[in-house]
């Protein structure tokens, strides 16, 4: 049976369907038309929401530690805490907040006192009616205990979705000594996370670390990181600073800035070997009277040396065999004119000096010979004299790692086509050889002492050692050597014979200790006032002490400048003080050894004994496991005990030797006895004993074997 296609019935039916599915069609375009256009801005804030690409996430910084490990400057987590109060209400949560807001605001007051239970109140309060998303719960950063504190309130505690609390965390950048070297450490902008001075700038690429990226993806109302490029922590740095040297220099130089009430101080401390600085100072006084580090004096200021620049002009003398140390110059009564000017020693007004040998000249600090020595040499040859200052390194750029570091300004005579010079006159030279007419700062005077002290190899100051990462070290900067020898090592030897003379016998002995020798050089010097020169505006001095101790065995060298408004100004009185401070002190901490470095390994340690009764020293050792040799024998005869000595057999064991027994009417030997046997001895023959020191008896008054006499007094001294 056939059937036969009917076309006319079908074609209508596929025809309503085309329609449909093209109306469709075109309502779908439509509808993403309009999204495209009309709702473009309203979806891309929905996807902003759902992901974040290419979020820097920042590394954490690298501390800041002493030559001997300890925190100077470490980075800590800091947090702002925020309400999410529309977050708060989609959670269904505004019942839970109207119960518990008494609660959170009487928290709140109790973890943060400065504000009261109101305030808190009334803050929430206009928040909430705000409907703010961002909404500050404490106007200031938080620590990390006190965050944890916040976080532990009602509501708070709940999930950031359910409670809308959430926080912003930050790095901060925490001293943990406080403003101590603060200047050289250096410090941060908080809010911007950038480095603003000292070694926080100049190795902020260490310290920093690199940032890193990650993307964020919303996933049921939280945002999952996904990790592209992991932040890389920054290394530490570990410096050259010595925290305990670093405190005594402070506080030894403002006691002393307190004291004579001076604008600004400066102290350094450096190891003669290396170069390292132990101890860098920088006090300025403030407008409340009080002293803090603003400006980094120390490697900044451009003034006049004054006197503390002459050991240098001697040596260029020295080295270029114009004097030698049995030169003599006469200073006069104390003024001496110069080219139409007159050079003044200090006492001119007591009549001078007189006669002076090369070395007097620095033990009295004499302007007049000084500056004599070298005009009578160098007048006709500037050039020399101060190719001369720059061959000792004075002039050298040190090339400090910290910002507004600046070299010395030493000027060279220049001569003109005409032969004359146009930057020099002639009382240029002998002004410049006491240390004016020229700049230098503070460590670059210093380095010449370190220089001095180190037989003439300049070292370049060093700030940091090492850096490292994860406790392995990664980068070194070892002791570097700018000049191999200064001057000749005979022109050296006799600069430093004359530089502990200044100590011991010339202006410096303020500066001297009676348990170590030192050497070093005082300086005053006026300030200039700018274009009114000297003597405008009212007086103002640079006073100064530099050297070096134990002058015998050089370790460390040490600069103190003051600068202060009138007189008295003396660097010897006052600078030498300073200077003998920090010195004592750290030779004070020098003497704090290990106990264990005073034993040999090798051997057994075998206590020393007194003189006195052996049977009770026999006692004693054998309790202790020490072997000892006797040539005695019996026990008490008459009631009185065996007296005896000791010595040492070897590294392991103590023979014990009978000595002679005095009658009762005879005066004993106690050489060699503890107090207590002394005493006895003598006592209990009627002789009173008088004891002067501790330790073993090295000397009595009365003589061993001769009779008693009645009222015999025996004073012994112990050491």
């Amino acid at each position: 049976m056939s059937s036969k296609f009917d076309h006319k019935k079908v074609m209508p039916r596929y025809s309503a369907i085309a329609i449909i599915m093209t109306i469709f069609a075109i309502a779908v375009v439509g509808k993403a038309l309009y999204i495209m256009t009309a709702k473009h801005d309203y979806w891309m804030k929905v996807a902003e929401r759902q992901k974040k690409d290419s979020v820097t996430v920042k590394p954490n910084r690298g501390n800041i530690l002493s030559c001997t490990g300890q925190l100077m400057a470490s980075s800590l987590p800091e947090f702002k805490v925020f309400m999410d109060f529309k977050a708060l209400k989609d959670a269904k949560n505004d019942s839970l907040w109207d119960a518990k807001q008494d609660s959170i605001c009487l928290c709140l007051h109790k973890i943060f006192p400065n504000l009261s239970e109101s305030d808190f109140k009334k803050h929430l309060t206009e928040g909430r009616a705000k409907m703010s998303r961002h909404w500050p719960v404490y106007p200031k950063r938080v620590d990390y205990n006190t965050f944890t504190e916040i976080k532990d309130i009602p509501v708070f505690r709940l999930k950031p979705y359910q409670s809308g609390f959430h926080w912003e965390e930050y790095n901060a950048r925490t001293r943990t000594y406080g403003s101590l070297a603060g200047r050289t450490i250096g410090a941060m902008y908080g809010a911007k996370d950038t480095a603003r001075f000292g070694l926080e700038l100049s190795y902020d690429s260490i310290l920093r670390g690199t940032n890193g990226i990650v993307h964020r993806r919303k996933v049921r109302n939280k945002f999952l990181d996904i990790t592209d490029t992991p932040p890389i922590d920054g290394a530490d740095i570990v410096t050259t600073i010595d925290v305990s040297m670093q405190d005594l220099a402070e506080r030894s130089l403002i006691d002393e800035l307190k004291e004579i009430n001076a604008n600004v101080g400066v102290a350094i401390v450096m190891d003669v070997p290396t170069g390292d600085i132990k101890a860098i100072v920088n006090m300025e006084k403030c407008f409340d009277g009080e002293y803090r580090e603003i400006h980094n004096h120390a490697v900044s200021d451009l003034l006049e040396p004054g006197s503390v620049f002459k050991p240098a002009s001697i040596l260029v003398a020295l080295d270029d065999g114009v004097v030698d140390t049995t030169y003599h110059v006469e200073t006069g009564g104390g003024i001496w004119p110069m080219y139409g000017r007159e050079m003044k020693d200090h006492n001119w007004r007591k009549g001078g000096y007189g006669m002076l040998t090369l070395a007097q000249t620095l033990w009295y600090s004499s302007n007049i010979g000084v500056s004599r020595i070298i005009d009578d040499h160098y007048r006709n040859n500037p050039e020399k004299f101060v190719k001369g200052i720059y061959r000792t390194g004075l002039h050298d750029d040190l090339k400090i790692p910290l910002v507004g570091a600046t070299p010395a300004r030493i000027r060279m005579p220049h001569r003109n086509k005409n032969g004359q010079y146009d930057n020099w006159a002639k009382t240029s030279l002998p002004w410049m050889s006491i240390g004016y007419e020229t700049q230098i700062p503070p460590i670059s005077t210093l380095t010449f002492y370190n220089t001095i002290a180190n037989n003439g190899k300049m070292m370049r100051p060093r700030f940091v050692s090492k850096v490292m990462k994860n406790g392995e070290t990664i980068m070194e900067f070892p002791p570097e050597v700018m000049r191999q020898q200064i001057a000749k090592e005979k022109s050296i030897k006799e600069l430093q014979t004359i530089l502990e003379q200044v100590v011991s016998v010339g202006l410096g002995k303020k500066a001297g200790s009676p348990n170590f020798k030192v050497a070093g050089k005082t300086g005053t010097a006026q300030i200039s006032k700018g274009a009114g020169g000297y003597k405008s505006g009212g007086t103002s001095y640079l006073i100064s002490f530099a050297g070096y101790f134990p002058a015998d065995a050089p370790r460390y060298s040490c600069i103190v400048c003051i600068q202060k408004s009138g007189l008295p100004a003396s660097g010897g009185t006052m600078c030498g003080k300073v200077f003998h401070e920090i010195s004592e002190g750290i030779m004070a901490q020098s003497l704090k050894v290990d106990v264990k470095d005073a034993r040999d390994s090798a051997s057994v340690f075998v206590p020393d004994v007194k003189a006195g009764n052996i049977l009770a020293a026999n006692y004693v050792l054998s309790h202790l496991g020490i072997k000892t040799n006797t040539n005695w024998s019996g026990s008490y005869a008459d009631g009185n005990p065996i007296w005896g000595k000791a010595e040492r057999v070897g590294n392991h064991s103590i023979k014990l030797i009978r000595e002679k027994q005095y009658g009762k009417t005879i005066v004993p030997d106690v050489t060699g006895m503890g107090a207590r046997d002394a005493i006895y001895n003598m006592e209990s023959r009627g002789i009173k004993t008088q004891i002067i020191g501790r330790g073993k008896v090295v000397k009595q008054s009365l003589v061993p074997g001769t009779v008693i006499k009645k009222g015999a007094v025996c004073s012994i001294v112990l050491e």
